[in-house]
C-alpha cells in the first residue's frame, strides 16, 4: 500500500456518501487528502452528496477505490491519507497497512509491530480511534483467542468484511 501521512489542519472539507454492501460509508477530505470514512450507523441517514461528479481528488479516488475493494477488485489502497492523533495511534494505524488483505492478526501482534509489545490495550484503543476504517484495516486485527473481538462499525459489519476478504 502506498500511505503517505501528514499532519494539518483540515480546510476546505469534501464529503462524499459512498454505497457499500455493508451499507452507507462517508468519506471526507480535502483537496490533499483523505481524512476519514465514517463506516455505516444503523438508523442515521445521511445527508452527504453521492454526486462523484462534483467530486475531485483524494475523495473521488478513495470512492472509486472503495468500489473496487467491495467488487473484490481491490487488495490495497493507494491515497494520500492525513491522519491526525498523537505519534502512537499515527504508527498503529500506519502499521494497519501492513497486514495483508484476507489475514488477521492480534491486537498483541500489533502491539510488537509498533515496537510497544505490553500495549496491547492502548494498541485496541488506538485501534478502536482509527480514523479512515477500510483503508486502513482495523477490521483485521482480532483478540489472541482467535474471536473478532469490537468493531466500531458493529460487529455484523466487521464479519461481512472479513467474509468478504475470504471470498465467502
Amino acid at each position: 500500500m502506498t500511505l503517505a501521512t501528514k499532519l494539518h489542519a483540515q480546510t476546505t472539507a469534501t464529503q462524499l456518501c459512498v454505497e457499500s454492501p455493508i451499507g452507507d460509508l462517508v468519506v471526507a477530505g480535502d483537496a490533499d487528502a483523505v481524512t476519514e470514512i465514517l463506516l455505516p450507523v444503523p438508523g442515521r441517514s445521511s445527508k452527504v452528496s453521492r454526486d462523484r461528479a462534483a467530486v475531485r481528488g483524494p475523495v473521488r479516488d478513495a470512492a472509486r477505490q472503495l468500489d473496487e475493494y467491495f467488487a473484490g477488485k481491490r487488495r490495497q489502497f493507494e491515497l494520500p491519507l492525513s491522519l491526525e492523533g498523537t505519534d502512537f495511534q499515527r504508527d498503529v494505524w500506519t502499521a494497519l497497512a501492513d497486514i495483508p488483505y484476507g489475514e488477521t492478526i492480534s491486537y498483541a501482534e500489533l502491539a510488537r509491530w509498533v515496537g510497544r509489545p505490553r500495549a496491547f490495550r492502548a494498541v485496541g484503543q488506538a485501534n478502536g480511534a482509527n480514523p479512515i476504517p477500510i483503508v486502513l484495516p482495523c477490521h483485521r486485527v482480532i483478540a489472541a483467542d482467535g474471536t473478532i473481538g469490537g468493531y466500531g462499525g458493529g460487529l455484523p459489519t466487521k464479519r461481512a468484511l472479513l467474509a468478504l476478504e475470504a471470498g465467502a
